[in-house]
């Protein structure tokens, strides 16, 4: 590549931002590779087995913080933001109401990754317009990258207690995409950590999978739990999931910050009406042929049927006490998988729990009647 000067570079950087935004980014940043300073706390993650079943994190190891190691010729990343908190997200709607079924806001468009990839490919090809011996490698949540660091760095926000990005005029409602490029572009600063002594998201999780600030055990993380983890979900923690089917926004939703979210323009991230708000049954009724159809181009599919159904299983035996799912949990149990069958196990018992505590209950209620004479006691 032929030497450029710093004029034209800092120029070229404030096109790419341009640009970025005219792709519909709402941010672009520019940081360097040396992610060093992240090394050890990401070690000390992985030794401790808080990446649970997710082995790829493993096999990759310091990779993620070595970013040239990956992309042989990378000097720079730039950092972009899309935001994707959809109109109409009916959080406390969907979360009061037991009988429906809770999906992550950011699942119920269509799947982010391929749109974001192809947006980024678009502004790599844009700068090799202007730039000879160009090298450029998108990445969307899809290899060894430590997105929130690099976010950080290229000053698109602060890394929460949550671990994940924030930002003063955004909240984090955003989706996350890199360029890796050979351009040695000018770097952006970063902002100044704006979490104080809040400590909102901690305390909220229901399985307290924050464990210490900017540490989140993915073991026992909903979102692992119902996304990554392939088997059963461990009992303890199957109360605690609530009606949640894929995925959990609560650290999201008491964050302060996220009072200044802004919703997306991207009609891709509009909520699928099949999938927005829907009761535990009708989703539960889905044969294979009908979650992948139901579920086509969108991030939920990857999951594949019998997780779908084990999640489903889980927040039905967490569901009011109704006639109707007992008989939709008996009537699956044995036309499913092992794995299925026994989490639908698990929820009859539930059910049944809270059948006959309903119908003590009402016998302790008649007593109470009778014993104020209403009618006479003989």
């Amino acid at each position: 590549m032929a030497e450029l000067s710093p004029q034209y570079l800092q120029q070229l950087t404030e096109n790419i931002k341009s640009w970025g935004k005219a792709l519909g980014f709402q941010q672009v940043g520019v940081c360097d590779v040396d992610l060093s300073r992240h090394e050890q706390a990401l070690q000390s993650w992985l030794d401790k087995g808080m990446h649970g079943e997710m082995q790829y994190m493993a096999e990759h190891g310091m990779k993620r913080a070595r970013p040239a190691e990956l992309q042989p010729g990378t000097v720079r990343i730039i950092s972009v933001r899309m935001d994707y908190l959809p109109p109409d997200a009916g959080f406390a709607r969907n979360l009061k109401d037991r009988q429906l079924g809770y999906i992550s806001r950011y699942a119920l468009g269509r799947d982010y990754h391929k749109l974001m990839r192809q947006r980024l490919k678009k502004l790599g090809q844009k700068i090799d317009q202007h730039v000879s011996d160009l090298a450029f490698r998108p990445f969307v949540d899809s290899a060894p990258v430590l997105e929130h660091p690099v976010a950080e760095k290229a000053g698109l926000g602060w890394t929460g207690k949550h671990s994940l990005t924030l930002n003063r005029e955004a909240g984090s409602w955003f989706f996350l995409g890199e360029l890796f490029i050979n351009l040695p572009l000018p770097v952006d600063e970063p902002v100044e950590e704006g979490c104080g002594s809040c400590n909102a998201c901690m305390t909220i999780c229901p399985t307290q999978a924050i464990v210490e600030p900017y540490v989140v055990d993915a073991r026992r993380c909903i979102s692992y739990l119902t996304i990554e983890l392939k088997g059963a979900i461990p009992e303890s923690f199957r109360p605690l999931i609530g009606n949640r089917i894929y995925g959990c926004d609560d650290c999201q939703l008491v964050c302060p910050w996220n009072r200044y979210a802004h919703l997306t323009d991207e009609a891709d991230f509009h909520p699928r009406a099949q999938l927005h708000g829907k009761e535990l049954l009708d989703l539960f009724s889905w044969d294979e042929e009908s979650f992948l159809r139901n579920t086509e181009g969108s991030a939920i599919r990857r999951i594949g049927f019998e997780r779908w159904q084990r999640n489903i299983a889980v927040a039905l035996g967490n569901a009011p006490c109704v006639p109707e799912i007992i008989h939709a949990l008996e009537a699956a149990y044995d036309k499913s998988s092992e794995l299925v069958r026994e989490h639908i196990h698990w929820a009859l018992e539930q059910q049944r729990k809270k059948q006959r505590a309903g119908n003590e209950r009402q016998t302790q209620r008649l007593i109470r009647v009778v014993e104020k004479g209403l009618p006479r006691d003989a």
